[in-house]
């Protein structure tokens, strides 16, 4: 690991030691090496040039800032060999906007993970215009072989699919509570005690195709009504001004900042949980 700031990395190696522990108490831990030895294949670097020294993989994890990315891949691009994969964490920014004029440009890949991601495994791989189709193969099979569950896009698009999925559910939600249609926490329950249940385990579309005899029997029966629905959905706005001040206050008032950490952790435990239960389960099969 590398970073501009050396406290940075230092802490980092503690949280993860932190984590590996906390994956082997919920029996969530990969491989065959224990947390201590785990650790010891990590470590610090005092540079970016001998960070990448020898590397096959390289994953950028800076913050989602365009000129930085740039910034970041133009040094990296100095230092690497052909064919070593150069993804990028970016959750929204287009590929082709960071890596139009590297050298390296056909070895540039998205790989988005989902957080936190030991217990939310997807991946997204999003090529830019000029990646080689082998260096998206090759991420989708180290994604696979680490335990992480890969998606391909053919092409890159923005908000991909996690966000462009995400959002309209957020735009929706939003328009609710504008609407005084539903409070903060009855929505987050629709989520919680309806769709998330049955999403956890299978998409929409395969909910749908449950639902019925089949997908084409279910747009049979509720195709009009969809259609219908869809069109009284609110516009998209922007989360902004007195709608913003609501929706925080009701949030603030379920979860007060100053106890944000104390939520994450009762959210990472529940989320180790069902990835145990889901990891059980397929295991059955």
């Amino acid at each position: 690991m590398y970073d501009v700031s050396r406290d940075l990395v230092s802490k980092a190696l503690e949280d993860i030691d932190h984590q590996l522990h906390e994956l082997e108490a919920s029996k969530m831990l990969r491989g065959n090496l224990s947390p201590a030895q785990q650790l010891e294949l990590i470590k610090g670097s005092e540079t970016l040039k001998d960070c990448l020294e020898g590397a096959c993989y390289i994953q950028e994890c800076v913050p989602e800032n365009l000129e930085l990315k740039i910034k970041i891949f133009n040094e990296i691009d100095e230092l690497v060999e052909n064919d070593v994969i150069m993804a990028s964490s970016t959750s929204c920014i287009l590929p082709s906007k960071f890596s139009e004029t590297l050298k390296h440009r056909s070895q540039i890949i998205v790989a988005h993970p989902v957080n936190p991601p030991f217990y939310v495994p997807l991946v997204e791989l999003v090529p830019a215009p000029w990646t080689c189709p082998k260096i998206a193969c090759k991420t989708r099979e180290i994604m696979e072989e680490i335990g992480q569950k890969p998606v391909s896009l053919s092409r890159e698009l923005p908000g991909f699919a996690l966000n462009r999925i995400q959002y309209a559910i957020l735009n929706e939600c939003w328009h609710l509570v504008k609407e005084n249609v539903l409070s903060v926490a009855d929505i987050d329950t629709v989520m919680s005690q309806g769709l998330g249940p049955r999403y956890a385990f299978m998409g929409p579309l395969e909910t749908a195709h449950l639902n019925a005899e089949g997908m084409e029997n279910y747009c049979q029966r509720y195709g009009e009504t969809i259609y219908n629905v869809s069109q009284t959905l609110g516009a998209v706005t922007r989360f902004e001004g007195a709608s913003l001040e609501n929706v925080d206050r009701q949030l603030c008032e379920m979860i007060p900042v100053e106890r944000l950490a104390e939520r994450r952790d009762w959210r990472n435990a529940r989320l180790a949980a069902l990835a145990k239960l889901k990891q059980d389960m397929d295991e059955q099969k």
